[in-house]
């Protein structure tokens, strides 16, 4: 029988990449529709992580998966980082997240628009114990946006182990490389052991 698990994600993108990257390896139970948004405000993405996690748990009474990403850019010291999500403000659409991230990278020559995605990933269970695994993929910003699948980011990330595409460009093959599909599987393999 396959782990049981609620989805503390709001977000119908990331709870739809979160489904295909565990298809077959655990039961998803939707978020309860009536639980209302978690504030984010953490420092960490593992704070994150684990404020919408409790906050599902606490709700349902039954294990909670949630995570959290950030975007960090080496030549803008890290940003968006923890904030990625709000990186133009509370609400922000991801077009103007991607907006403000390539303004910010305007004049930048294409070596130093390296860059990394790291997913934090965990699952709080109702005796208080806790799993955390992580999830990291390098590359570089593209100078414009590049694709149409995905979401966030996607348009102008370009991960080093890929052909050159953007996430955005990849489709399905996203998932074997991204952070996301890491930190998900990386927490399966601790669950099952």
């Amino acid at each position: 029988m396959l782990p049981e698990l609620v989805v503390a994600s709001a977000n119908p993108d990331k709870v739809k990449e979160i489904s295909s990257v565990l298809e077959g390896l655990v039961t998803l139970i939707p978020r309860p529709s009536h639980v209302p948004d978690v504030v984010e405000d953490g420092d960490t993405l593992e704070d994150n992580a684990r404020l919408k996690a409790q906050a599902i748990l606490k709700a349902t009474g039954i294990a909670a998966l949630s995570d959290d990403t950030g975007l960090s850019v080496d030549v803008l010291g890290g940003e968006p980082g923890v904030h990625s999500a709000r990186y133009s403000g509370e609400n922000a659409t991801y077009e103007e997240n991607v907006e403000k991230l390539l303004r910010s990278l305007d004049g930048v020559p294409p070596r130093l628009r390296t860059a990394r995605f790291k997913t934090v990933a965990m699952i709080c269970y109702p005796d208080g114990s806790e799993i955390i695994a992580t999830g990291v993929v390098e590359g570089m910003i593209s100078e414009s946006r590049k694709g149409v699948e995905g979401f966030g980011y996607d348009p102008v990330f370009i991960p080093y182990e890929g052909d050159g595409s953007s996430f955005a460009e990849m489709g399905e093959e996203k998932h074997r490389i991204s952070h996301r599909g890491r930190a998900l599987r990386n927490l399966v393999e601790m669950i099952s052991n």
